[in-house]
């Protein structure tokens, strides 16, 4: 097979972002991007990507796909969402931080993450800082946020954090993210990012 097969086998196995598992049409618009914070923040934890997804979207069932309309629940209410999801190890400290991280949303960006879109000089520290400023999200969290909003907002790509870099490296592709990128079939980078951090 040519790598370029080998790409579209890789996408067909495993190139679904976790976005999409999560149900989240992810648009350059304030609701999905605050929802795959959320998701970022729920990946974050020692906890399965499976858990994490279906964790998110129980969240997202219960119509809290705002700041304001989580910041509207109870810490139970959020308690019991989590423990729905299957997020039960963390399910109170993590009631806690999605309501701290859905009032600095509002008070720091007026509940809108396209404040932090990068420019095109593509440098991505502001956004990193942005994102680890939200308590419980940390360097691991933010590639998570950078993998998948980078099919959105242009500027991030090409983005491949270590662990779909290594599995570049075990699936015998390159590791120079500009390269890899190129083998992305009709621009899935986000896609090919997230399938091969599921190879790694």
């Amino acid at each position: 097979m040519t790598r370029s097969e080998d790409v579209r086998a890789l996408l067909d196995e495993h190139g679904r972002t976790f976005a999409a598992e999560a149900g989240i049409t992810l648009r350059d618009k304030p609701s999905p991007l605050f929802r795959l914070l959320v998701l970022s923040l729920l990946a974050s934890t020692r906890i399965s990507a499976d858990i994490a997804v279906a964790t998110s979207r129980e969240l997202s069932r219960a119509g809290w796909r705002t700041p304001q309309r989580m910041l509207d629940t109870t810490w139970q209410q959020r308690v019991d969402a989590l423990g729905r999801g299957g997020y039960r190890r963390y399910d109170e400290s993590t009631a806690t931080r999605l309501e701290g991280l859905c009032r600095r949303l509002l008070e720091e960006y007026h509940g809108d993450l396209r404040a932090l879109r990068p420019g095109d000089d593509g440098d991505l520290t502001a956004l990193r800082e942005g994102v680890t400023g939200f308590t419980g999200i940390g360097p691991t969290g933010a590639d998570i946020f950078c993998r998948e909003v980078q099919a959105v907002w242009p500027q991030v790509a090409p983005f491949f954090d270590a662990r779909s870099l290594a599995g570049a490296e075990a699936s015998g592709l390159p590791t120079d993210p500009a390269r890899l990128a190129r083998l992305a079939p009709d621009g899935r980078v986000a896609e090919l990012a997230a399938a091969l951090t599921r190879v790694a």
